[in-house]
């Protein structure tokens, strides 16, 4: 017993000098726990159904929805306030609780009445799916067992909270959703309706990416930033994709600066740091690096005139 409390007296010092202790009285973070029941209700209430054995028919529908809502209504604003309370101390700003307590309120207030419209871009991810995989048999086929739009649901929640500012919560939706999918996308990530994750695994994209419409990506996918400076967190680090744009198996594509223009194609393994106009065709055959534009005879070169 003697060990014992010597270990547990080191321990306790340790916290003291090194940190990494969340004090349940006072300063306190957002639960782990609750933010992945949080998306667990969050998928159930984007696909009512097709998540969890909610029971949910014609007529008990307003009220299975209405009882989850009012669930996670309780358990976003709770988390939330303590997510800004810990963005306040960061900041060196005073007011909390109360200050942050009415800004969660306003936010869940708001999360809420955006839900109808985020739930419309997932119906059109789902269509998009369906439309650009030959292997898919249903929508319902698509929603029960695609990893790639279970990753993409979350990130359209997490990304509004994101765009709010709200601290944490944002990252914890998507780095528990990145643990069950394989794909791991920032929510500060901008994406545009009927986004299609093929296969899935493997795929990054980075906090300052921008896609477009109508994209389709496949898997090992990186869309990430070049070596920067920490300084340089808050600038754009991560490619920008147009509309219409595929990009297949293991290309990466990097940097804030490169723009892959609407309707090109980016085939597997290409590795880009520079800007693409619209309509390129890039692939490697045989290990030479072929750039194809706007449909004309490719030449062995590394960029492409417009």
């Amino acid at each position: 017993m003697e060990a014992f409390t010597r270990s547990i007296e080191a321990l306790l010092d340790s916290y003291e000098k090194t940190g990494g202790i969340n004090h349940r009285t006072g300063q306190n973070l957002p639960s782990k726990e609750a933010v992945h029941a949080m998306v667990a209700d969050l998928e159930t209430i984007a696909f009512p159904g097709y998540r969890q054995e909610d029971g949910i028919d014609d007529t008990n529908a307003a009220f299975v929805i209405g009882e989850l809502v009012h669930r996670m209504a309780r358990a976003l604003l709770n988390e939330t306030a303590k997510s800004l309370e810990y963005g306040y101390r960061v900041a060196g700003r005073s007011g909390c609780p109360a200050a942050c307590h009415l800004e969660a309120r306003e936010m869940v207030q708001d999360f809420f009445e955006v839900l109808p419209s985020i739930r419309s871009m997932l119906m059109e991810d789902v269509k998009a799916a369906f439309d650009g995989d030959p292997a898919a048999k249903s929508t319902e086929e698509v929603i029960l067992a695609y990893p790639g739009l279970e990753a993409l649901t979350v990130h359209r929640f997490a990304h509004w909270l994101w765009a709010r500012g709200v601290p944490l919560i944002p990252r914890m939706m998507s780095e528990y959703v990145h643990s069950k999918t394989g794909i791991d996308i920032h929510p500060g990530a901008s994406i545009g309706e009927r986004f299609f994750i093929d296969h899935g695994t493997g795929v990054v994209i980075g906090e300052t990416a921008v896609i477009g419409r109508n994209v389709k990506i496949y898997q090992g996918v990186t869309l990430g930033a070049l070596s920067v400076h920490k300084s340089e967190g808050d600038t754009k680090r991560h490619p920008t994709l147009g509309d219409d744009v595929t990009i297949y198996s293991g290309a990466t594509i990097l940097g804030g600066e490169t723009v892959i223009g609407a309707g090109s194609i980016v085939g597997g393994n290409v590795w880009l740091t520079s800007s693409l106009p619209p309509g390129s065709r890039v692939y490697v055959p045989q290990g030479d690096f072929v750039v194809d534009c706007l449909g004309e005879p490719g030449s062995k070169t590394d960029t492409c005139e417009s």
